[in-house]
Parts: structure tokens; sequence; C-alpha cells
């Protein structure tokens, strides 16, 4: 079908043609089986079992891509413990303010576990609040493995989606930040959600052990938590740093230079 071309004085020509109004009263609707079906989806329809492994990744994931985004001209974006640890280690932060974003990620952890708590008690109960627990069928190993390898995951796409050397290099290639560490969160969740229900964040889990209080929560596996993404961060600031990014070979060539 040709698209028709509007014309009109003073102004260039279109290539498209606006829908017309919709009827104020259409009688013809009422027969048409459509409408009852439109209908019954915005009623709810069936009950909903749940958004699955799938929803809640991408809950996350674009959660994270939005406190990044709005927090990183105010703090960096620093909402993860385990991030701020890395970021230490590489001499991006220094470590009274990294004592102090700790402290403040896990009471806001603490807090927002309080909130959901008081608003969905139902759903929290019966979801075990939120907190991060091994899987029946894994061990302690195998969450410790996937806690540390989730975390290296994010913690070096960090580090690659903010490094000013990749910035300059790929100036032609804009790069928003947050996109890519949100996405590598939603990959990491899909990933480890059926073995530990994915910390690799320790002031989330902390924060949820905190608030549910129950010895589940609180018993021996709460340690892979904090230990599991601490591990994962500092390999991905040591790989970051010593291995794609030389520092130790430039820091030896300056030293010798100068000695």
């Amino acid at each position: 079908m040709a698209k028709d071309l509007e014309v009109q004085e003073g102004r260039a020509a279109r290539d498209y043609q606006d829908p017309p109004p919709a009827p104020l009263f259409d009688m013809e609707e009422l027969g048409k089986w459509s409408l009852y079906r439109a209908t019954d989806a915005s009623a709810g329809g069936a009950d909903c079992g749940g958004v699955g492994i799938l929803g809640i990744a991408w809950a996350f994931g674009g959660m994270i891509f939005v406190l990044v985004y709005c927090t990183a001209g105010i703090s960096g974006g620093h909402i993860n413990p385990a991030v701020t640890f890395g970021l230490f280690l590489a001499r991006k932060v220094s470590f009274v303010r990294t004592v102090l974003y700790i402290v403040a990620q896990c009471l806001g952890a603490i807090c927002g576990c309080g909130l959901v708590k008081a608003f969905q008690s139902s759903y929290y109960n019966r979801y075990g609040g939120g907190a991060n627990q091994l899987a029946e069928g894994y061990n302690k190993g195998t969450g410790l493995g996937a806690e540390i390898i989730g975390t290296f995951v994010l913690v070096y796409t960090v580090f690659s989606a903010t490094d000013p050397k990749r910035s300059a290099r790929d100036s032609h290639i804009p790069v928003l930040a947050p996109l890519p560490i949100g996405f590598a969160v939603f990959m990491v969740h899909l990933a480890t959600i059926p073995i530990t229900g994915t910390g690799i964040n320790p002031a989330r889990s902390f924060g949820a052990a905190v608030i549910y209080n129950q010895e589940k929560a609180w018993d021996d596996q709460q340690w892979i938590f904090w230990v599991g993404p601490m591990i994962g961060a500092a390999a991905a600031a040591l790989y970051h740093q010593f291995v794609l990014r030389a520092a130790g070979i430039k820091s030896l060539g300056s030293f010798r230079s100068s000695a």
C-alpha cells in the first residue's frame, strides 16, 4: 500500500498517516472477543505463580542499574561492600571512606529489609525474609565458589566500565557505566540463585539475616556471604590492576628508573 504524503503550506511532507480518532461509543466492540480477552487480562486473569528466577534476576539487575546511576555522582555508586573493598585494594578509595561506606551499606540493608517486613509481612514470611541460604543438595564449598565467581564477574565489570584508560581509548563508543554493571548483576543472579539465592553483596545478605533473625539464616552458612564476595572482589581487583593494567611492572620500572 502506497504511503500517503501530506503536503501542507510551509511544512515538510510527511510519509506517515495519523490513525483516525477512536469513536466515543462503538457498539460493534461489544460483539468482539478481543474486547473481553483484553478486559480479562487487565483484571488479572488467572492467579500469578510469581515472577520466577528470570523475574528476580531482572529486578535485581534493573534496580542496581538505577541505584548506581543515581548515586554515581554522589558517592561513586557504592552500594556493595565487596565492590567497595575491591576498589580499596585498587587504591581507588581511602581506608576511612571504605569503612564508612561499608557501615552505611549494612545499615541501609537493615532498614530496607525492615521496610519490606513491615509492608509485605505475609510474602516476607512465606519466602524466608529473602535471607541467603544454601539450597538443598549443595555443600558449603559449592556455595563459596558460586559467591567468589559471581562477585568476581561483578567487580571486574565495575573496573572495566569505569576504567579511565578505556574511556579515553574508546571515546567513540559511548558507555553508560551503570548499564553493564546492572546487566552483570542480572547474569550472576541467573546463575547463582539456584545455589545460594545470590549474595555477591554482603550488606544485602547481612541485612536480610538481621531482620529475619532465624537460626538457618544465622547458621555457619552466613560466613559464606562475606568471605566469598570479598575473595571474589580481591581477585577481580588484582587481575585488573596487575594483569590487565600491569601496575606491578609499571611500579617496578619507575622504581628502577629513580634508583
